[in-house]
């Protein structure tokens, strides 16, 4: 059994196109190369979204903790191919179904996506992913997204 990989934000930043606000993963460990693992979000009062979601009761976006998972998922799947700093690949959403919203995500919370790929055809891969605040579900999905040129 090999070793978890773990990538820090500047990694992680060679993966993915997005940046700050938008950037939702701070650290990713690969379990299974291409297949599984978990990326952590440190949610803070700082975050932009905040200042409009909800004045006085500071709550996380559903739809950002979804977005949250794909970009696990999409780095999960990019880690895995050799020289992924140099790859001209992207992973984008199609269609997100299942989605289950079970507790509020709050400032100082932090934000385990953990993501599984459950069915691969081609460039087209099926994730189902949860997103965890202190070992309890507070979102649920399974999406699935397509490998294509940025």
């Amino acid at each position: 059994m090999s070793e978890n990989k773990v990538y820090h934000i500047e990694e992680i930043m060679n993966m993915l196109p997005h940046r700050y606000p938008f950037l939702l993963v701070d650290r990713l460990v690969v379990e299974e190369p291409g297949v599984k693992g978990y990326g952590i979000k440190n949610v803070t009062m700082n975050e932009e979204f905040f200042q409009g979601h909800f004045p006085g009761n500071p709550v996380m976006p559903g739809v950002l903790q979804v977005e949250a998972m794909a970009q696990t998922a999409g780095a999960i799947v990019i880690a895995s191919m050799d020289n992924y700093a140099e790859c001209k690949k992207g992973v984008y959403f199609m269609s997100i179904d299942g989605v289950k919203f079970r507790k509020m995500v709050k400032p100082g919370d932090q934000l385990h996506m953990h993501v599984e790929k459950i069915k691969e055809r081609r460039n087209i891969f099926v994730f189902k992913g949860q997103t965890l605040v202190d070992g309890q579900v507070v979102s649920e999905a399974e999406f699935t997204a397509m490998l294509a040129e940025n």
